[in-house]
C-alpha cells in the first residue's frame, strides 16, 4: 500500500467501528505509524486546527505540512485514494458521490445507536449531533429488515404462521408506538436514543435468525434456537439501558409487549 505521510485521522476512540478502519489504515500502511490521534486525547496544535464541532459528525484528516484539514468522506477517499486512485475517481463520481455522502451521513450520526460506549456522557466524548433524519432513516430501514426476516422465520416457528410481511411490519411499528407512548415521560430527552437503541437491537435479532432460513430444521429446534436468541436480545436490552443510564422500565415494557403479542398470534392462528 502506498503510505499517506504526514497526515493525522482524528478518530472516535469510543467507536469500535471507527477504531477499527483506523487501525486497520495503519496496519495495512495506508497512514504513518502514528497517523492517527483520539478524538478524546487531542493535541494542542490539532485541537486548534480542527473545527471542533464538525469532527464530531466527520472524521478530520490533518495534513501537516499545509495544516489543511479534510472531513467525512473527503478524509476517507483522500486516504483510500492515495493507494487506489481509481476508487477515489469512481467514488468522486456523481451521484455516486452524493449517495456515499449520504451513506456515510447516515452511518455516522446513527453510530452511537448503532454500537453505544458506557463513555459516551463524558463532556470530551466524540458524540454525533442529533438530525431526526438521519434517525427515522436508521428505524425505518431497522423496521423494514426486520419485518421481513422475520415474516420469512415466522413460517419455521410452526403454529400454522405463515408469511406475512404487513404483520411483521405492524408488530415493529406497535412496538415503536408502545414503548413510546409508556416510555415518553420517563425517557423524557432520551426517547430518540433509545427508540435507536431498541431497533439495532431488532436488527441484531433478525441478523441472527437469518441462518435457520438457509436449513430445513424441525420447528423444536427452531423454537429452542429462538427462545436463546430472545433471551440474548434481552440481556443486550439490558447492557444498552445500563449504557443509556435508564432503569428496568423500557426492558420490562418491551418483555411485555413480545409476550403479548406472542400470546396473541398462538391464540389466532389456533
Amino acid at each position: 500500500m502506498k503510505t499517506l505521510k504526514n497526515y493525522t485521522l482524528i478518530y472516535d476512540d469510543q467507536c469500535p467501528m471507527c477504531n477499527i478502519y483506523s487501525k486497520g489504515f495503519i496496519k495495512a500502511g495506508m497512514l504513518d505509524e502514528n497517523g492517527r490521534e483520539a478524538f478524546t486525547d487531542l493535541s494542542c496544535k490539532n485541537k486548534n486546527l480542527i473545527d471542533f464541532k464538525r469532527s464530531r459528525n466527520e472524521i478530520a484528516l490533518i495534513n501537516q505540512n499545509t495544516n489543511e484539514v479534510f472531513y467525512g468522506l473527503d478524509s476517507l477517499l483522500l486516504i483510500i485514494g492515495n493507494s487506489f486512485p481509481i476508487l477515489e475517481k469512481i467514488a468522486r463520481i456523481q451521484p455516486l458521490n452524493w449517495f456515499f455522502k449520504k451513506l456515510y451521513s447516515f452511518v455516522s450520526y446513527n453510530r452511537k445507536q448503532i454500537i453505544p460506549s458506557k463513555k459516551d456522557d463524558l463532556e470530551q466524548a466524540c458524540i454525533p449531533d442529533f438530525k431526526l433524519k438521519y434517525r427515522l432513516i436508521y428505524i425505518a430501514f431497522a423496521v423494514m429488515f426486520s419485518a421481513y426476516v422475520f415474516s420469512l422465520f415466522s413460517i419455521k416457528l410452526g403454529f400454522g404462521f405463515n408469511q406475512n410481511f404487513l404483520r411483521e411490519f405492524a408488530i415493529c411499528l406497535g412496538l415503536i408506538a408502545w414503548q413510546t407512548l409508556f416510555l415518553k415521560t420517563y425517557l423524557k430527552d432520551k426517547i430518540w436514543d433509545y427508540l435507536g437503541n431498541m431497533m439495532t437491537v431488532s436488527l441484531l435479532e433478525a441478523l441472527l435468525l437469518i441462518p435457520v432460513l438457509f436449513f430445513d430444521v424441525n420447528s423444536v429446534l427452531t423454537i429452542v434456537y429462538f427462545g436463546i436468541i430472545s433471551f440474548m436480545m434481552l440481556l443486550e436490552n439490558l447492557r444498552r439501558c445500563n449504557i443509556l443510564k435508564l432503569n428496568l422500565l423500557p426492558t420490562i415494557s418491551w418483555m411485555l409487549f413480545r409476550l403479548t403479542v406472542v400470546g396473541i398470534l398462538i391464540w389466532v392462528n389456533f
